[in-house]
């Protein structure tokens, strides 16, 4: 009974006077809707589409080493209804035959006319192809020759202030690159795209891409490049032997004192890794004999990775030159 109640009220509702005028109503804006959308969709609109592009018949043997473009930006004019087809069909390709467009020494192009010919065959007899972007296919290959090489990043990466950057690691430390002999004997480090990093104070971590010449392959192109930073400190280490050189044979030099302090900033960390060993104060005999004095010059000759500012305690020493018996 209760499902009947429910039926004749929906019946009662449907097919009153009101509800048939807002039916009629409805039906016609309907109707109206798709004659507009016929009617727009039969007007000429021009828009750009994306159409796949591969180099097909590559050898065994060659390897691509330019960027391969594989997708081409089509400005097409035809009827809304062909565009929609477009736009939401699968996507179109075209085949650059690797053979036919070869110029040889490592170059081949596909020129404008020849691309825009292979787009049309991909399109509707009534569709206009107005533009395609690039107009031209160039690519670049050898015949497998290789050479490793090692990641330097580039850029401005500069740490927060008091800290400085320890030292770089990078992921992986060296790459692959494919060109010609000529390029190839040319490069000796492929450097990272330009980064911009600044102001941090912990370890930074960066995914980024080799950057290259349009002729050279990366392998892989895609790095990751860790900078890991320390606190910077002002330190000396004292005990830092004086040794001479240049003493021609059965003579000895001396110095008062034998050993001296050398003041640095570095970081943290490295301070407490170092030795008076890692550090090279030298005396000159040949200075010494060309410019006699009752003091000579002493030098910071080797100073640590990692060490800035290094400066000597004193820069002059007393000496004493002996003859060995």
């Amino acid at each position: 009974m209760e499902v009947n109640r429910i039926s004749l009220y929906i019946k009662n509702i449907l097919f009153n006077k009101m509800s048939k005028e807002i039916l009629i109503f409805v039906f016609f804006l309907i109707l109206s809707g798709i004659f507009w959308l016929i009617l727009t969709l039969n007007e000429t609109y021009e828009r750009e589409i994306k159409v796949t592009m591969q180099i097909k018949g590559i050898p065994k043997n060659v390897v691509l080493t330019s960027d391969e473009v594989d997708t081409l930006r089509v400005m097409v004019r035809d009827k809304g209804w062909v565009l929609i087809r477009y736009l939401y069909e699968k996507e179109r390709n075209i085949n650059i035959s690797f053979k036919n467009h070869d110029r040889g020494n490592g170059y081949g192009i596909a020129s404008s006319s020849d691309v825009k010919r292979l787009v049309i065959q991909q399109m509707e007899m009534s569709t206009t192809v107005n533009s395609v972007k690039p107009d031209r296919i160039e690519f670049f290959y050898n015949n497998g020759e290789r050479k490793r090489v090692p990641v330097r990043w580039a850029g401005r990466v500069i740490p927060e202030q008091l800290y400085f950057i320890s030292h770089v690691q990078y992921w992986p430390d060296s790459v692959d690159i494919y060109s010609s002999k000529e390029k190839l004997d040319s490069i000796n480090a492929i450097y990272t795209e330009p980064l911009n990093y600044v102001g941090f104070r912990d370890t930074l971590i960066v995914n980024c891409k080799a950057s290259h010449p349009k002729d050279v392959k990366v392998v892989p192109e895609q790095v990751r490049v860790g900078f890991f930073t320390d606190v910077l400190t002002e330190e000396s280490i004292d005990g830092i032997p004086i040794k001479a050189v240049n003493m021609p044979e059965g003579k000895v030099l001396r110095t008062f004192p034998p050993k001296v302090k050398v003041h640095f900033v570095t970081g943290v960390s490295q301070f407490h890794s170092l030795r008076p060993e890692d550090f090279t104060v030298i005396a000159d005999y040949h200075e010494i004999s060309q410019n006699p004095s009752d003091k000579c010059n002493i030098y910071l000759k080797v100073i640590p990775h990692g060490i800035s500012r290094a400066t000597l305690a004193t820069k002059q020493v007393d000496y004493l030159i002996e003859e060995q018996e």
